[in-house]
């Protein structure tokens, strides 16, 4: 069943007083409120209770309002999914409410207020959970087109959201099917790849970016109190503090921070290079938290105190002061794939690794921890945790999960690799001694596969490039026995004494030629048989395995056996007495001697080939590792210039603003034209206006140039002294000085003071009062001639009164009150009309309304004497008429003709 709840017109009691509202458990709670805090953002807290409650079942409307309030409420229902509709602001009555939730960019419909109804209809009809209803429940489907949006959104963004949470992603797109009323993912793709507008959109909404000030209160308090303190502590006067804070969005959470370190400084009474690096992938979110400016709202999350101490009021907002703003240092970064930050002292990165896959959180914590300094303290959102690296953080704080950085050596966990970047090499875990490692992690299955596949073999061996047995199929006892001494698998060694001399000359042909080669060898086996040994060398070219290997096959074949009387046959004989016969003897004890001497040569040079290549073989792992440091060195190197690009786009920023600012300096300058001189501490001149030069012959090319070296047209103006003696006193110093021509300046120097409240300089302004002179001596004389003409007036025999328009008396002398009776403090309490006899007060109006067009010379009057009796007066009346002609005041003059009888 649907719910609607309208807020703030629910009420609290019969007296009418609004109360603050939440929803909890589906259900409306009201609490009273008092005359301090009745209109604290009561929005806000009513629709962030709403997100919380119902997420994207709930749907937000702000309609015409003053203030800002609502506008966090707007963020919160945008991260838990809801739907917002916002009046058009055009169209409403007060239009600040509505355009501040519009200036968030969070907003699904701008609409007015009668066109809502149908889109709200549309949207709930079309439904939730498009992606996996109907045809579409199988899950591997879901996947399918989540890849193919993310793919749509790399190519279009250049940001891979693969490894972000899928169900978060599933529960966006499907919001935006229904916002657009699609009820077709094929049809919602077909949008995205033809819509730059609604990839924005898109791309928007999975960023999340939802914060604001203090953001858990209670672990900021925790953080200040606590830990920064320690922190603090142990660093020296004017060292820099490093923070990191990822992912920050708008710019609440780094101020946050900010503020916090500007207490627990003052606090210390030190001094510190406080530089925080607040980085985002949201540009636009950049630009906001670079301007500071936000909304009355948050006065919900930051106290009075902070308010005055840290922010401005401007308007319907607040700005954080500029000293704040320039300890911080905003960037756009993309943590997935850009170089870190290093030599962090705190990092703060929350409710950033609940969006991501574990994968990601797995690569991200290691980042984290080559990013701190020793001892640095990381500080992470109170639904994240670090999972598995309990080994790189130690706790601080498990509730509101502060961690410090454990200073691990060796690194326990792969070196960083960033994602789109080349992968720094791993060291193996082992130490590579010999070529046959490979053949080690060969399963014999595999092996066996690949001897087979060679041809029909029975007994065979196969050997690295030093001649080491590494695998033996079949039978070899016939061929190979455990050689004399320590023991050996070299296959030579191991070599019966028949066939050594053949298969050694046939291993090293195959190894010197690379191709395979094949001798026979004939001997006397036991039972007096006669057997030949075919053996064959070959080459293993399988880049599988590893390059040196070599095959040796053995094959035996009987030459001749015993006949069937039990004898067998004799070896040719050979005259033991010939000369043929004793030469062949010396020539083959002069050859087995050579063969045996090349034999342990050639043992001796393979015992050195095989120690120089251990040598080499530990040589490429000093490389590797030297590789591995200097890829390490580099990944330090691309962050450092991360920081580089960072802070010179923040400068390129502030260097942008300063020249406008002193454009506008010197467009303010020029236009009040005063002539002005900035003076350095050692009295050069800085800068001038252009009106200076009627007082000095300065020119663009006097800048830092003494002012003594200029002539003044002043007279006896002595400027360096004057300057000197404001430099010392650091008072405002005015002097009034005549030029050549006969006009008078006010010439006035004070110090020159920068916004740290340093001196660096004096400032000296010319400003004609000649004007101003005449002026005040016109003034003076007719203030001399007012003064003469009012004791003329107040000694004169003559009644002499002054009344406004209406005849309300406000000027009475001295023989008005001898004529009259009636003193002078009371009569100016009095209407005219008093002193006129009751039964002519009708004639009295016509005279006033006649005297508002014509003056009167001595027209008699009636009036009331001193002494109650009737008396006759000649009345003259001059009128004083403003600039407009119309009559301000009635000047009246009445001498008495006689008394009358009553």
């Amino acid at each position: 069943m649907s719910k609607i709840y309208l807020w703030p017109q629910c009420k609290a009691s019969r007296s009418g007083h609004f109360a603050r509202g939440s929803i909890t458990n589906d259900c409306l709670t009201l609490s009273g409120l008092d005359e301090k805090t009745l209109a604290q953002n009561l929005i806000d807290t009513f629709l962030s209770s709403l997100a919380n409650d119902r997420a994207e079942q709930a749907i937000g409307i702000i309609l015409s309002g003053t203030g800002s309030d609502g506008t966090r409420g707007v963020r919160n229902l945008k991260s838990r999914g809801s739907l917002i509709l916002v009046q058009e602001p055009s169209t409403a009555k007060y239009e600040s409410m509505p355009q501040s939730a519009v200036d968030t960019g969070l907003v699904d419909y701008i609409l007015p207020p009668e066109k809502m109804p149908l889109q709200i209809v549309r949207y709930v009809n079309n439904g939730r959970n498009v992606l996996i209803s109907g045809h579409q429940k199988d899950m591997e489907h879901a996947d399918e087109i989540v890849i193919r949006i993310i793919e749509i959104l790399r190519s279009a963004i250049d940001h891979d959201f693969s490894r972000y949470k899928k169900n978060t992603i599933i529960r966006r797109i499907e919001r935006r099917m229904a916002v657009l009323g699609l009820t077709s993912s094929e049809q919602y793709m077909s949008v995205l790849e033809n819509s730059k507008h609604e990839t924005s959109i898109l791309f928007k909404e999975l960023l999340i970016g939802v914060t604001s000030f203090f953001r858990d209160s209670e672990a900021y308090a925790i953080l200040k109190d606590k830990y920064l303190p320690e922190l603090l502590r142990e660093r020296e006067q004017d060292k820099s503090i490093r923070v990191w804070i990822p992912a920050c969005s708008t710019g609440e959470e780094a101020y946050s921070v900010a503020i916090m370190l500007s207490e627990c400084v003052k606090q210390l009474d030190k001094h510190y290079d406080i530089q925080i690096f607040a980085t985002d992938l949201d540009a636009r979110a950049i630009e906001t938290a670079r301007a500071g400016l936000y909304p009355e709202s948050i006065s919900g999350h930051v106290s009075p105190e902070r308010l005055n101490a840290f922010f401005d009021k401007k308007d319907n907002a607040y700005q954080v002061k500029k000293s704040l703003r320039e300890m911080i240092t905003f960037a756009q970064q993309n943590i997935i794939k850009d170089p870190p930050f290093t030599k962090i002292d705190i990092l703060c990165c929350r409710n950033l690794l609940i969006y991501f896959s574990s994968e990601l959180q797995k690569q991200l914590i290691p980042l984290f921890h080559y990013s701190l300094n020793k001892s640095g303290i990381l500080f992470i959102g109170t639904s994240e945790t670090i999972g598995i690296f309990h080994d790189l953080f130690s706790s601080l704080d498990k509730k509101y999960k502060i961690f410090k950085k454990i200073d691990a050596a060796p690194f326990p966990h792969p070196l960083l690799q960033f994602p789109n970047s080349n992968p720094v090499p791993r060291m193996r875990d082992k130490k590579i001694s010999k070529s046959s490692q490979p053949l080690k992690n060969t399963s014999t299955a595999k092996m066996l596969k690949m001897i087979l596949a060679q041809s029909d073999i029975t007994s065979c061996v196969i050997t690295d490039d030093a001649a080491e047995i590494q695998f033996i199929h079949g039978r070899t006892s016939q061929y190979l026995e455990l050689a004399e001494g320590k023991a050996s698998m070299n296959l030579l060694k191991m070599a019966r004494h028949d066939i050594r001399q053949g298969l050694a000359k046939a291993y090293h042909t195959a190894k010197g030629e690379g191709h395979e080669c094949r001798t026979e060898v004939l001997c006397r086996q036991a039972d007096n048989i006669r057997e030949q040994v075919n053996i064959v060398v070959r080459p293993l070219t399988d880049s599988e395995f590893g390059k040196g290997l070599m095959l040796v096959i053995f094959e035996t074949v009987v030459i001749e056996s015993a006949k069937d009387n039990g004898e067998i046959p004799a070896l040719p004989q050979v005259n033991s007495n010939s000369d043929e016969a004793k030469r062949l003897k010396e020539k083959l004890r002069i050859t087995q001697k050579n063969l045996k001497t090349t034999i342990e040569e050639l043992e001796l040079s393979n015992e050195e080939l095989k120690s120089t290549n251990e040598e080499l073989q530990s040589t490429n792992e000093e490389l590797q590792s030297s590789n591995e440091e200097l890829e390490t060195s580099k990944e330090e190197l691309q962050s450092l210039n991360e920081e580089s690009v960072t802070v010179n786009t923040e400068l390129q920023k502030r260097i942008e603003e300063l020249v406008t600012a002193n454009d506008d300096i010197q467009h303010l300058l020029e236009s009040t034209s005063v002539a002005s001189i900035f003076l350095d501490n050692q009295f050069n001149i800085r800068r001038f206006t252009t009106s200076v030069r009627n007082i000095f012959p300065l020119t663009d090319s006097d800048v830092g140039r003494p002012i003594a070296h200029f002539a003044c047209s002043l007279e006896n103006a002595n400027i360096l002294s004057h300057a000197k003696s404001v430099q010392k006193s650091l008072q405002t110093k005015t002097i009034h000085l005549p030029d050549q021509k006969g006009n008078i300046y006010r010439m006035r120097l004070r110090p020159f003071r920068t916004v740290n409240n340093v001196i660096d300089g004096i400032v000296i302004t010319f400003e004609d009062i000649t004007e101003l002179n005449h002026l005040k001596e016109k003034s003076s004389r007719l203030k001399e001639n007012t003064n003469r003409l009012a004791v003329v007036v107040k000694d004169a025999y003559d009644a002499v009164t002054l009344q406004d328009p209406d005849g309300n008396i406000l000027a009475w002398n001295n023989a008005a009150e001898q004529l009259y009776g009636i003193a002078e403090q009371n009569a100016l309490k009095m209407n005219i009309r008093q002193v006129i006899p009751q039964h002519l007060h009708g004639n009295t109006h016509e005279l006033y309304r006649k005297l508002q067009h014509e003056d009167v010379r001595a027209l008699p009057v009636e009036r009331i004497g001193n002494n109650g009796q009737h008396i006759l007066v000649a009345l003259t009346v001059t009128r004083l008429l403003d600039q407009h002609g119309k009559v301000q005041y009635l000047a009246t003059t009445e001498k008495c003709l006689k008394t009358l009888s009553t």
